[in-house]
């Protein structure tokens, strides 16, 4: 008799898995490769008990980022890699869609730092997209990330195996991507403030050819695989 595998869940909001998983009120919070904060504002939001501090390397979006300040959030230009705070000053470390940006030599570094800077007992959270889904086909035309989301994952198990960490759980689940029509991926994922991406004529019609199945007059959706692993600090 087979076996039928049931669909990852649909999430929304990625916060609420997250509080499902770690307590966050009153919690000091450092977010590595903050972008522009959406999660941490939101989280902020809820419980305005809580700090939250967003590294941010890439200038131009940290810029941003201090042009709209938030009771609770501080921003800090700095990479994962080199965390400029001491150790055991925070509860949670957050890593959303961000570990796969480190250099690769530095992305053990990285995890390294975020145990550094974790109090015993505290979590780091990390986010990263799967590399499978329609959106993931449109995207690697321009930017294949298969090798830096591999050695992403390959750096968490490898910390793994340190007594740094506790594996406590881990999450499968898809997220909703919406875009108003080509202009709107274009400008989003094509053209980031933190990478180039060295896009021509013909690249652009290639990637427009291979988003066009997806566009309908109330635009296109997208749904991202995710994978979530939550590792505690070791006391």
């Amino acid at each position: 008799m087979s076996l039928t595998i049931p669909a990852p869940a649909l999430i929304q909001d990625e916060l609420e898995l997250l509080a499902e998983l770690v307590p966050l009120a009153g919690r000091d919070i450092i977010e590595l490769g903050c972008g522009n904060a959406a999660l941490a504002r939101a989280l902020l939001a809820r419980h305005p008990d809580t700090h939250v501090t967003g590294l941010e390397v890439d200038a131009r979006q940290h810029a941003k980022n201090l042009a709209a300040p938030q009771a609770g959030l501080q921003f800090v230009a700095a990479g994962a890699q080199a965390i400029p705070f001491s150790e055991r000053s925070f509860d949670l470390v957050l890593m959303l869609k961000s570990l796969h940006h480190v250099p690769l030599p530095l992305m053990a570094q990285a995890l390294g730092e975020a145990a550094r800077v974790l109090r015993p007992g505290g979590h780091l959270y990390v986010s990263e997209p799967v590399y499978a889904g329609p959106l993931n086909d449109v995207m690697r035309l321009f930017h294949d990330e298969g090798k830096v989301r591999a050695a992403a994952q390959a750096a968490v198990d490898s910390t793994l195996r340190t007594d740094l960490w506790d594996a406590e759980t881990e999450h499968h689940f898809v997220m909703p991507v919406q875009f108003r029509d080509f202009a709107d991926f274009e400008q989003r994922m094509m053209r980031t403030t933190f990478s180039d991406h060295a896009i021509d004529d013909a690249l652009l019609a290639r990637v427009q050819a291979a988003f066009a199945p997806h566009a309908s007059p109330g635009g296109a959706r997208f749904e991202r695989p995710m994978h979530v692993r939550l590792l505690r600090r070791a006391a």
